[in-house]
């Protein structure tokens, strides 16, 4: 399980990793976040997240009409959130590849 105040930091850009794939909604967010492994995180987390990528111009959103019940609101990356999607994956990078360099997380370490 990710602990909360680590997953609060890499949040954001997974969230805009995901829509820089494709258009989609909040409910599918959270799916395609479970699956990859980031345990359970609750609509009450990413919809909030969601509304705040909008308000700050990163996220575009629509309302389509759904086959399987009301309406829904969907969420695509606008040109500042492809620029912000860019600047998360460069700065996790450069993150994991310091963390890498700590002892205990060194690969020559893991075989030895």
């Amino acid at each position: 399980m990710i602990p909360s105040q680590m997953l609060k930091g890499i949040l954001q850009g997974s969230v805009l990793s995901l829509l820089g794939e494709k258009e989609t909604y909040g409910y599918e967010i959270v799916q395609a976040l479970t699956a990859c492994g980031f345990g359970h995180i609750s609509e009450g987390t990413v919809y909030p997240l969601l509304l705040r990528l909008e308000k700050s111009g990163l996220v575009a959103a629509r309302f389509r009409e759904s086959e399987l019940g009301p309406r829904r609101k969907y969420y695509t990356l606008t040109e500042q959130g492809r620029e912000a999607l860019i600047a998360f994956r460069a700065s996790f990078q450069e993150m994991t590849a310091a963390v890498m360099q700590l002892p205990g997380f060194r690969e020559e370490e893991e075989g030895e």
